[in-house]
C-alpha cells in the first residue's frame, strides 16, 4: 500500500535547540491516525510542518508524492486542516464562512457546502451567526471547512478540546466514518487517551521530538503479554513462589491477591505451582490495560 502521508527524516531545530529529531512514519488512506506525546514533546511542531505554517530544518514530507518542500502548492491542494483553534468570523452566519473559504478553492459549489454542512450535522443552524454557535459547533464548522475541497488528508490539533461528552463523540463518529467512507488518510493529535484508544486505527508516540513507537492500536496496548490478577490467601507467599520460578517476571501485590503480567499458555504453569504449595486460589482474570496505562509506561522511559 502506499502511504498517503510520508515524513522522511524530517529534524526541525530552533536556536540550536533540536525540537524535532529524525521523525520519520508514514499515514495511510482509509485510516485514522492518532499522534500522541507530552506536551512540549513536538505534536503541534510536526502538524505545522505538514500543513507548511513552519519549514524544516533537513527531511522531507510527500503528500500523494508530492513534496511540502518541492512542490508546496500540489502537495498543501490535498489538505484539510484545523491547528489549534478552527478560526470564524463570528458576525457572519456559518453559511457565509463557508462561502467566503469555498472561494478561495477552485470548483466548490452550492451543492457541495450544501452536502457538506449535512455531513456534519449543521443544517438546521447554518444560517445562524457563529457567535450563537456552542464550541462543538464551531468545531464542526470547522470540519465543514476542511471538507469543502475534498482534501485526501485530514490533520486536526487537539479537535476535541473543550467539547463535552456528545460532542466529543460526534467529532470521533465523524472522523472514523470519513477514514471509512471517503478513504481519507486522518492524523489526529490528541492528549485524551481513551478518545484515541476508541478513534484510531494506528497510533505514533512521539517524546522529545523523537519517534518512539508506531504500532496498532490493538497491539501496543496489549503487547505480547497480558496481565493478569490472581485472588490468593497468602499473596506474599505467592509472590516468592513465582519469583523463583521466573525470576524475570515482576510480581505487585494488589487488595486481594497478585498481579502477573504472562503469556496465557504460562497461567496453568502457575496455578500448579501454587496448588501444591498450599495457596488457596480464588479466581483468576484478565487485567485490561488501557491506552493511558502503556501510554505512561512508554513515555516515563527517558528517550537517550
Amino acid at each position: 500500500m502506499s502511504a498517503t502521508v510520508e515524513i522522511q527524516n524530517v529534524t526541525k531545530i530552533i536556536n540550536g535547540r533540536t525540537i524535532i529529531d529524525s521523525l520519520s512514519f508514514n499515514v495511510n488512506k482509509g485510516e485514522v491516525f492518532g499522534f500522541l506525546g507530552p506536551n512540549g514533546a513536538g505534536k503541534t511542531t510536526t502538524i505545522r510542518m505538514i500543513v507548511g505554517l513552519i519549514g524544516m530544518t533537513s527531511g522531507d514530507i510527500k503528500i500523494l508524492g508530492h513534496s511540502i518542500n518541492a512542490d508546496f502548492e500540489k502537495a498543501i491542494t490535498h489538505v484539510g486542516a484545523i491547528v489549534e483553534n478552527p478560526e470564524m468570523y463570528k458576525f457572519m452566519s456559518g453559511y457565509q464562512n463557508l462561502i467566503h473559504y469555498a472561494r478561495m478553492s477552485k470548483g466548490v459549489s452550492k451543492e457541495k457546502i450544501n452536502e457538506t454542512v449535512e455531513l456534519v450535522g449543521l443544517t438546521d443552524r447554518i444560517h445562524d451567526k457563529v457567535k450563537t454557535y456552542s464550541l462543538g459547533m464551531r468545531q464542526r464548522l470547522g470540519l465543514a471547512q476542511c471538507l469543502l475541497h475534498d482534501p485526501k488528508v485530514l490533520i486536526l490539533d487537539e479537535p476535541t478540546n473543550g467539547l463535552d461528552p456528545a460532542g466529543i463523540r460526534e467529532i470521533r463518529d465523524h472522523l472514523r466514518m470519513l477514514a471509512r467512507e471517503r478513504d481519507m488518510a486522518v492524523i489526529v493529535s490528541s492528549h485524551l487517551l481513551s478518545e484515541m484508544e476508541m478513534m484510531c486505527d494506528r497510533i505514533g508516540i512521539i517524546q522529545y521530538g523523537k519517534l518512539i513507537d508506531v504500532q496498532l492500536i490493538s497491539d501496543f496496548v496489549q503487547g505480547n503479554e497480558k496481565v493478569y490478577e490472581m485472588e490468593v490467601d497468602k499473596k506474599e507467599k505467592a509472590s516468592s513462589i513465582i519469583g523463583e520460578l521466573f525470576s524475570e517476571l515482576q510480581v505487585k501485590l494488589t487488595e486481594n491477591g497478585i498481579a502477573v503480567p504472562l503469556k496465557r499458555e504460562v497461567v496453568p504453569v502457575i496455578v500448579k505451582e501454587l496448588v501444591k504449595s498450599e495457596i488457596q486460589i480464588y479466581g483468576i482474570k484478565e487485567m485490561t490495560k488501557t491506552l493511558e496505562d502503556r501510554f505512561l509506561e512508554v513515555t516515563s522511559t527517558e528517550v537517550n
